[in-house]
């Protein structure tokens, strides 16, 4: 198989990460930022031509085969749809879009087109995290009943007036869409749909700031019966604190913590022990403020395979769209 060409659209924070990948799994051709200088600079660094509209770059650039959707979130419906409709296969960050409405768009395109979409949701990968999802499907926790979601982070002020989308309702999205939709995706992915939400939300020290809630607190309930909550904030002193899940069975209990679901807390399985975990990777580094874990090696893997015939979709479209539709039912329910 000849080498894979992508181009990346967006060229901020997360960029830098996937150019760095993609330069170890095949070649940028090309990168497009509304900004031209963010685009010159990514080009020098990691290769390839700068753009400064997708358009162009899709129409100037016949080789490249995938493009990479690093905008921010209320571009990425937009930017997904004219990357499939150009006959490029699409790799979408996190959050897939702001609403279920422009993912359903996003999964026609790609039937349409015959090209494949991936989600980004590279804590899937935490090896802690693969060896919970590994007990929960052999059957060794015994039926779930109760999965608690824990997200105290920290962002403060600076981390909202540098950007000129981040806070911003119609472009953020909310505090679940730009920082914790990868924990929903998680909980989903472990326990199930979530067919019940009863929020609170509360925006207490970012007025002014934001234009949506800094903290939220949400009973949940599955699908299978279970129960859960979800408690999150951005406002930990001064650094992030913790990113946990807690998964109780009737054979087991299981808490996966750390900064960023990165460490096996505490294990209590009938008659079996999780051991020998791989290390975990460092949290992805943007300058003042940590986020979420670096698998994104995986993630260009998976599209290697993908591609190459070796493997399927490791998130999928309509894994995606999930994570998209339990936070606008809570978004929704919390008015």
């Amino acid at each position: 198989m000849a080498a894979v060409t992508f181009g990346i659209v967006g060229c901020g924070r997360i960029a830098q990460r996937h150019a760095e990948h993609i330069s170890k799994c095949g070649r940028l051709g090309a990168v497009c930022d509304i900004i031209p200088e963010r685009a010159r600079a990514l080009a020098a660094a990691r290769g390839g031509v700068a753009y400064e509209r997708i358009e162009d770059m899709l129409a100037a650039q016949p080789g490249l085969d995938v493009v990479s959707v690093c905008t921010p979130n209320w571009l990425h419906a937009r930017h997904t749809i004219l990357a499939l409709e150009s006959g490029r296969h699409a790799i979408c960050e996190k959050p897939m879009a702001l609403t279920t409405g422009d993912c359903d768009r996003m999964i026609a395109a790609a039937r349409a087109s015959g090209k494949n979409l991936f989600i980004v949701k590279q804590n899937r990968y935490n090896p802690p995290i693969v060896a919970l999802k590994k007990v929960i499907e052999e059957g060794r926790l015994g039926r779930i009943v109760n999965v608690q979601l824990n997200c105290f982070w920290n962002r403060n002020n600076d981390y909202y007036l540098s950007s000129d989308w981040k806070g911003k309702r119609l472009a953020d999205g909310g505090t679940l869409y730009t920082q914790f939709s990868h924990f929903i995706d998680l909980i989903y992915w472990l326990a199930g749909d979530v067919v019940t939400v009863l929020p609170l939300t509360r925006n207490l020290l970012h007025q002014g700031i934001i234009e949506f809630e800094d903290t939220g607190a949400v009973a949940l309930e599955f699908a299978n019966g279970a129960l859960g909550t979800i408690n999150y904030t951005v406002n930990s002193f001064k650094k992030n604190m913790e990113g946990s899940v807690t998964v109780f069975g009737e054979k087991g209990t299981v808490k996966v913590g750390g900064q960023y679901l990165n460490v096996l807390e505490y294990q209590a399985i009938d008659g079996y022990e999780i051991k020998d975990l791989p290390e975990s990777r460092p949290a992805n580094e943007y300058g003042f403020y940590q986020g979420s874990m670096s698998n994104h090696d995986k993630v260009y893997q998976n599209v290697i395979d993908v591609l190459g015939g070796r493997a399927r979709i490791a998130t999928t479209a309509e894994e995606g769209k999930k994570t998209v539709e339990i936070i606008e039912k809570i978004y929704r329910a919390a008015g």
